[in-house]
């Protein structure tokens, strides 16, 4: 597939043009009708996968399963129309889940609702800010050690409707919860585990008879007959369902499971409170609901985005990482006003999209319309899908997120210092939070990259069998060559050597080729030394000096500076250094015809 314009630009379109730019881009190229034929194919395919994925998930975070529906609903028509990726399938994804729970556990429906609408609103502006590009800068360990951890909360979280748990409590933190379940399992039923267990048995061996069909599309059904039939015949047997544990009143009227309603407007901080009071939203309040924001936003956007990645490399094209994070931004912003929980792109049903053949946005568009479809004509069959097939089906979610394999390989391969951050990120991701175990694992992993930065540069005294010195170096100079770049983690060390010489020679010559990069600490440092060989009546000869490391240098003026010269090879640096000490220049290397060099 030809790069576009639009590909190939990526970030560098004009703000005004980021929104619906893969739309806009796929226009411009020209959309037939077979194209839209595919794309209303994908759509409705992907449609029917997310489905019970977006009941699940909103189960998973504690609030009734249509608000998952209407966050695929809404987010995910709007992110599709004016985002940045051509394939991207968004909505509610597992990895909120452990940010989201504890915000409703806490303040209820209303605190969800407006911590969603706050990220939104710091999605947008992530975009506006061009820091889409920033996402690729977040090391492997880091994402791999809290997906992992995330991956962990969700299971978990799903062994009270698999086992038909009657809990005391909903504490906020991993290891409390735990400990109710551990506490309340004398409550368990045999039922809730029979039809969490056929769920699950279907789900990992259907893929492997077919894959014409999406296995929750056959498993959650066929679980349902069967719970259905075991509950007739069998005295005793009894599953908790979609329509046993929700309802709705709507219009005075209490209706069970799934309102045959689309997604209506409310006022996101008039909705319900914890326990179902009423929401008063204090500044300690809007404080800690900010802080459940920027978990969001920044979950949101480090999950869209590597999704939007893993799509470039399934469909060969490439997505605008602003563009994308202020649609999500907005379709977040949004989706509150109708019910809707936090979204982001979601992997597997992106990946789903692109392999039942989709061309643009518009499959993603037609997904969400699906979905509005079976809400309107499916919802009263919806309501007797058991709450321990949900469990299961997020139960395989959480173990193809975790990645198992690919932790154990990292785990064993990676260098001890990674190892740490992964376990680090995992540990904290679990035990606390995953904005905790991200922030400690990213400055684990800066503090250690800057170490191993430290290690490559390097300053020595240069010999005269040094390739990078053209002749004999005269009596009275002396020759470092400095490589690495020279930032606050390794200039010190760097620039430490020269003290040595200080007061020892006439001519220090610094040979700078190596150094690629350059900061205010290394400017400083660098500053200082030659401030020490000045004091000594030392002359300072930069060579080779070239790049950001120049631009830096003649920003602060040194080319004025007394005592210091700047030379563009080691000969002119040499012979400068002749002059300086009144001898004459040294001759130049010349090699024999054996190789051997002589002078």
């Amino acid at each position: 597939m030809a790069r576009t314009r639009y590909e190939a630009a990526g970030s560098t379109l004009p703000l005004r043009r980021l929104p619906a730019a893969a739309l806009r881009a796929v226009l411009r190229e020209g959309y037939a009708a077979a194209d839209l034929k595919r794309d209303i194919l994908a759509g409705i395919v992907v449609g029917i996968v997310a489905l019970p994925l977006a009941m699940a998930l909103a189960i998973g975070v504690g609030v009734p399963p249509q608000y998952g529906l209407y966050t695929a609903i809404i987010a995910g028509f709007v992110v599709a129309a004016l985002g940045g990726s051509r394939t991207q399938v968004t909505g509610p994804t597992a990895a909120f889940i452990v940010i989201l729970a504890p915000i409703f556990t806490k303040f209820g429906m209303a605190g969800l609702l407006i911590s969603g609408l706050l990220g939104g609103a710091i999605l947008i502006a992530m975009g506006v800010f061009r820091l889409g590009r920033l996402i690729q800068f977040i090391p492997h360990p880091v994402t791999t050690g809290f997906t992992a951890g995330i991956a962990t909360v969700i299971a978990t979280l799903q062994l009270k409707d698999l086992f038909g748990l009657t809990l005391a409590g909903n504490p906020e933190h991993y290891f409390e919860r735990l400990a109710v379940m551990v506490q309340a399992r004398g409550t368990a039923t045999l039922s809730a585990p029979v039809i969490g267990c056929l769920t699950l048995g279907i789900l990992v061996v259907f893929p492997r008879i077919t894959r014409r069909f999406p296995a929750p599309l056959v498993a959650l059904p066929a679980a349902a007959v069967v719970a259905a039939l075991l509950s007739h015949f069998v005295p005793g047997f009894e599953v908790a369902t979609i329509a046993s544990r929700f309802q709705t009143t709507a219009n005075g009227v209490v209706l069970h499971g799934i309102p045959q309603l689309p997604p209506l407007a409310l006022i996101p901080w008039l909705a319900p409170g914890p326990g179902g009071a009423a929401f008063g939203l204090s500044f300690d309040d809007f404080r800690a609901l900010l802080a459940g924001a920027f978990a969001v936003a920044m979950l949101g956007a480090i999950e869209s985005l590597l999704s939007a990645v893993v799509a470039d490399g399934m469909a060969r094209t490439k997505h605008d990482p602003d563009a994308e994070l202020i649609a999500l931004g907005l379709g977040n912003l949004l989706v509150p006003f109708f019910g809707g929980i936090p979204a982001t792109g979601a992997i597997a049903r992106t990946a789903t999209n692109i392999k039942a053949g989709a061309r643009s946005p518009i499959a993603a568009m037609v997904h969400a319309l699906t979905i509005l479809a079976a809400v309107l004509v499916l919802a009263p069959l919806l309501g007797y899908l058991p709450m321990a097939s949900l469990a299961a089906l997020l139960l395989l979610v959480a173990w193809n997120m975790s990645e198992v394999r690919h932790f154990l390989h990292t785990f064993r391969v990676a260098p001890k210092s990674d190892v740490a951050v992964l376990l680090t990120c995992y540990g904290l991701t679990v035990g606390f939070d995953m904005v905790i175990g991200v922030s400690v694992g990213m400055v684990l992993a800066a503090l250690l990259f800057m170490r191993r930065m430290a290690e490559v540069t390097d300053a020595h005294l240069a010999s005269e069998t040094s390739p990078h010195l053209t002749g004999p170096i005269p009596r009275g100079v002396a020759v470092y060559e400095i490589s690495g770049p020279l930032f606050f983690g390794a200039a010190q060390k760097a620039m430490a050597a020269l003290e040595i010489v200080a007061g020892q020679t006439k001519v220090v010559v610094l040979l700078m080729e190596g150094v690629n990069a350059m900061d205010a600490t290394g400017l400083v440092a660098l500053e200082s030394a030659l401030g020490s060989l000045r004091t000594h009546r030392c002359l300072a000869i930069l060579c080779g000096v070239h790049g950001q490391p120049l631009a830096l240098l003649r920003k602060a003026q040194f080319e004025a500076r007394e005592g210091v010269v700047f030379c563009a090879s080691v000969t002119d640096a040499l012979a400068t250094a002749s002059r300086h000490l009144g001898t004459p220049p040294p001759a130049p290397r010349v090699l024999t015809t054996s190789g051997a060099q002589a002078s």
